[in-house]
């Protein structure tokens, strides 16, 4: 039996969520909205009661992480079954200011749909490696193609223990 509690590869939450290219919105609201019109949805999750849950989590403090790169998410689960957890990564069409402590505009943005604060934490912590490894970030500027991306993920994750020991 699986552990729910067991961190998912990055690769397996990205494949499960999608890869959506030049998402039209000039705000980080505009393009969440769209984002989360687009992209498909479990059954357990209501687009509605998801937006609202980012955008109020927004709201407290944004969630660009720098480098052209925002994650934004819920402060507490909208899933509740592992098999509902995903990962979208979404390019606007243009570069949005988000708010980032460096002041760069977001290019790239990680939407984080977990089952668990603790999965949640896992997540970010390898979304944050990711976020400063130059290869990964020149293929989220390059806005390369899923599986370019995903065959990075990939690499680097086939060393890590992810049982989260």
């Amino acid at each position: 039996m699986k552990n729910p509690e067991r961190p998912l590869p990055l690769a397996e939450l990205l494949e499960r969520g999608g890869f959506y290219y030049n998402l039209p919105g000039t705000s980080p609201e505009s393009v969440l909205l769209r984002l989360v019109e687009t992209i498909p949805l479990p059954a357990s999750v209501k687009r509605d009661e998801l937006l609202t849950a980012v955008l109020e989590r927004e709201a407290l403090m944004p969630t660009a992480a720098g480098g052209g790169i925002a994650i934004p998410h819920a402060r507490s689960p909208v899933v509740s079954a592992a098999a509902d957890q995903f990962v979208s990564l979404a390019f606007p069409e243009k570069p949005v200011d988000w708010g980032a402590l460096d002041n760069r505009p977001v290019t790239a943005v990680f939407l984080s749909v977990l089952a668990s604060p603790k999965l949640h934490l896992r997540t970010i912590q390898r979304l944050s490696f990711f976020c400063r490894d130059s290869a990964f970030c020149s293929l989220l500027e390059n806005r390369s193609p899923p599986e370019a991306i995903l065959s990075c993920i990939r690499k680097t994750e086939t060393g890590w223990d992810v049982s989260g020991g």
